[in-house]
């Protein structure tokens, strides 16, 4: 039987900061668990993981001056991964006490449908939504 390419889903998402260890701290605090993964290790790391959320998504952390060289991004920008949050407006709150910055305000989109995001403090955007399908989802597979 032949594969056929297709998105499976998530593995991985990277987010990239120029203060690693400044970067593992404020996730740490954000995510309320220590990184699972960190290279070379933990007291020089150029690459930190952490599993986290209802599939244990993986977040990564490079370090900047592992940018690709053909990268053209500069300052904010990039796609942004929406995270889903069953109170958007208290981890927005959340997210600006420590520090990140609004990128887009709270926006209803719809019954049951929110998003916001900010800009974390090494230029990262993360965003936040509420969304009945990931619930429905969800729910299908904790069903199985």
């Amino acid at each position: 039987m032949k594969n056929t390419p297709a998105l499976r889903g998530m593995a991985n998402v990277s987010l990239w900061a120029e203060d690693l260890i400044a970067a593992k701290e404020w996730y740490t605090k954000l995510l309320g668990v220590e990184p699972y993964f960190q290279s070379p290790n933990p007291e020089n790391p150029a690459y930190i993981e952490y599993r986290i959320g209802d599939l244990q998504d993986e977040l990564g952390i490079i370090d900047k001056k592992y940018t690709p060289k053909t990268a053209t991004l500069t300052g904010t920008g990039g796609a942004t991964l929406y995270w889903h949050v069953d109170d958007v407006a208290g981890m927005l709150e959340k997210l600006e006490e420590l520090g990140a910055t609004q990128y887009e305000p709270l926006t209803e989109r719809g019954v049951d449908w929110i998003t916001a995001s900010v800009v974390d403090p090494f230029g990262n955007i993360i965003g936040l939504i509420h969304s009945p399908h990931y619930k429905e989802i969800l729910n299908s597979i904790q069903k199985a």
